[in-house]
């Protein structure tokens, strides 16, 4: 009742889409952004510094709190008249008096002239921040304009465009190094991404021509009439053989085309291609008394119809086979939701652990059937509908539905 141990895989592909726009670009906290905080901040702190300085050397300079520098000692017959020191107008005033008044009004200017200081130099310390945080930012693009252009050639190679190279000038420095790097990094994936198209190709011709011929000998040899019992027992398993190594032959081809991103899209309604599928299956599907239903409504991506039809038979497919001997039903419905085209196929069925479900994605694996002796298929299904659907931008997921069976969701972009 166990499963079979998965073959070590490669690691899984990230989540993040790097053509997905942030909503708030201004809120993100970039190297451009961080730069730009980072030296307006230090001039921040470093004119804040001087212009302490700078105040307590004033303050120093005018000697402000200490004696004044001179004493009126007679003033008899002085007439004294100012309009920033009104008390001295008075008259009546003993000399210590007096000499006190002008020692008071000596102080005020120079608290007066202090503060005069320091709010001038604040606002040109703020006028100057302004400046400095807008250079910052001005001067931080220009150093990491470099980046910004291998960030959009690695786009264009997310979209399976491996002709794209940076070819970054300029002085030898990190950012060159780290063009150039990215660039022979490119290089040695386009030649492997031809090697491997070449290789698909070749193995295409390779594996299906000789599989052909022994289909075509086998068929051959079956119809003769008067063949042995045991011959044509013996020619119907090997057919039977020879069938499943094509399936497995064309599962894999196409499991290796569908890894990578659709160039060529065209307008696919979800809804014709689960029709066509539950076409191809609805014979299997009576003689197994699976009942097909479902409400299929409009939902047109942009696409591949061929691949995108395989996910659908795919699935059905897997649907009937792995079903109840009675009264199972499958449930196959269309429609969009929130923007996105869904393809949702339910199914009755044998119980299936919450921890088996992403098991069942990964090729060759069977929920508790060993890797050979099934007659339910090659164990790709599920694999080629998961590589399609991420070929087209969207993913599949499954989930146990209760009292048994699975329910299969695809969303894909419209």
């Amino acid at each position: 009742m166990a499963t079979t141990p998965a073959p070590p895989g490669a690691p899984p592909k990230p989540t993040w889409d790097p053509r997905s726009a942030t909503p708030l670009p201004w809120l993100r906290p970039t190297i451009r952004i961080r730069l730009t905080l980072l030296y307006g901040g230090m001039f921040l702190i470093a004119g804040i510094l001087l212009l302490s300085i700078i105040y307590l050397l004033a303050a120093q300079a005018v000697r402000t709190g200490n004696e004044p520098l001179y004493k009126i000692v007679d003033f008899t017959d002085l007439k004294v008249s100012s309009s920033t020191c009104p008390v001295v107008d008075n008259g009546g005033l003993s000399l210590s008096d007096f000499n006190a008044a002008i020692s008071d009004c000596m102080d005020h200017q120079r608290k007066v002239a202090l503060d005069n200081l320091l709010s001038r130099s604040l606002l040109a310390l703020l006028g100057l921040a302004v400046i400095a945080f807008a250079f910052g930012y001005a001067m931080a693009g220009r150093v990491l304009s470099p980046l910004g252009r291998i960030t959009r050639t690695a786009r264009a190679v997310a979209g399976s465009d491996l002709s794209r190279r940076i070819e970054l000038d300029g002085p030898d420095d990190e950012l060159k190094e780290l063009a150039d790097t990215f660039d022979d990094m490119l290089e040695r994936l386009q030649r492997a991404f031809t090697a491997q198209q070449r290789f698909v190709g070749n193995a295409s011709h390779e594996l299906r021509t000789p599989l052909a011929i022994n289909r075509t000998l086998l068929e051959v040899h079956l119809s003769d009439p008067g063949a042995p019992v045991e011959l044509q027992q013996l020619g119907k398993t090997l057919l039977a053989t020879n069938e499943r190594s094509e399936l497995l032959v064309e599962g894999l081809l196409l499991l290796a085309r569908s890894d990578n991103q659709i160039v060529e899209r065209k307008p696919v309604d979800l809804a014709e291609v689960a029709g066509q599928a539950i076409d191809q299956v609805h014979a299997e599907a009576e003689s197994k008394g699976v009942e097909v239903r479902g409400t299929r409504e409009a939902a047109v991506v942009q696409g591949n119809g061929v691949l995108l039809e395989r996910i659908a038979l795919n699935l059905v497919q897997n649907a009937v086979r792995y079903n109840v001997a009675e009264q199972g039903w499958v449930e196959v419905a269309t429609a969009v939701e929130n923007g996105q085209a869904v393809l949702v196929v339910t199914n009755t069925g044998p119980v299936v652990p919450a921890y088996e479900v992403d098991n069942l994605f990964e090729p060759f694996r069977r929920l508790r059937t060993e890797r050979t002796g099934s007659d339910k298929g090659v164990g790709l299904g599920l694999s080629i509908a998961r590589s399609v659907a991420r070929a087209h931008g969207g993913h599949i997921s499954a989930r146990p539905r209760e009292g048994g069976g699975l329910v299969m969701r695809v969303t894909l972009p419209v």
